[in-house]
């Protein structure tokens, strides 16, 4: 079975529950692999979709059009470069001002640029850190300021086992994706301080306002299309369940934990590597 076969689950394809009705969410890098996936599982939950891309305009009008046609939420896509803290800004704005409210972020939009420490470059290490760690943090930021007024939230960053386990040739990725846990559980603390001071921490039935960490492993998404068989047999050799990901088994996850029943976890790390880290 190639990397491809595994990339979509044909299942997931209307509505199947209630428990995000009426919420929207916004998934950066929303179009594409687990991006596409984590949408595809909100939506199936009711929840409106905002799907952020930085350049593809006619992959994300194709997205666009196939999720209207495959679920009856809502569906919007957003350009912009999670890398400019003033792209990240004006993308929640754009989100909030076309749908209302903001009550999901999945921080998903991530790059590699792969090189060994003494061949990486100064660009090579900002450019990433940029995108995969500074991006979370203003779109976050962004975010949190709409939610803590609101009283209720979901932010899901979405890190990697190589921040966890550290990868040769991936210092600056490894970096960004290990930077989301210090965020993660900083930005808990202070969505509780928030809700505290405004008295909205124990509203009855409230929600909550929780912000978590998932920690992909090998999914199996076109991102590993150029990967050697030789290469890919080897990976698959350090996986105890011998296999890639799904990407909607990461999905699932992020949904559960959009939730409103998921209210009291928060700060947390959610691994999803079939146990290539425990």
């Amino acid at each position: 079975m190639g990397v491809l076969d595994l990339t979509c689950d044909d299942n997931i394809t209307t509505r199947v529950g209630d428990k995000l009705k009426g919420r929207v969410a916004f998934v950066t890098g929303g179009t594409r692999g687990i991006g596409a996936a984590i949408c595809r599982s909100l939506a199936s939950q009711g929840a409106v979709i905002a799907a952020g891309y930085s350049g593809d305009e006619v992959k994300a009008e194709e997205f666009r059009d196939t999720f209207a046609q495959k679920y009856a939420t809502a569906v919007s896509t957003h350009k912009g470069d999670v890398g400019t803290p003033e792209d990240c800004r004006r993308s929640v704005e754009d989100v909030i001002e076309m749908h209302g409210r903001l009550d999901i972020l999945v921080n998903n939009a991530g790059i590699t640029i792969d090189k060994t420490v003494l061949k990486m470059t100064d660009d090579d290490w900002h450019k990433v850190l940029n995108v995969n760690l500074s991006g979370a943090f203003f779109l976050s930021q962004a975010a949190l300021r709409h939610m803590a007024e609101r009283g209720s939230g979901r932010i899901v960053n979405v890190s990697s086992v190589i921040g966890e386990m550290g990868n040769i040739g991936q210092a600056n990725y490894a970096a960004s994706k290990s930077g989301l846990f210090g965020l993660t559980k900083t930005l808990a603390r202070e969505a509780c301080l928030l809700l505290a001071r405004s008295g909205k921490l124990t509203e009855p039935g409230g929600v909550g306002l929780t912000i978590n960490t998932i920690t992909p492993g090998f999914i199996a998404t076109e991102m590993l299309e150029h990967i050697p068989e030789k290469v890919l047999t080897q990976v698959l050799s350090l996986i105890p369940q011998g296999r890639l990901g799904n990407p909607e088994e990461v999905a699932r996850v992020v949904h559960f934990l959009a939730a409103d029943a998921s209210s009291y976890i928060t700060g947390q790390v959610w691994g999803i590597n079939g146990g290539m880290d425990m």
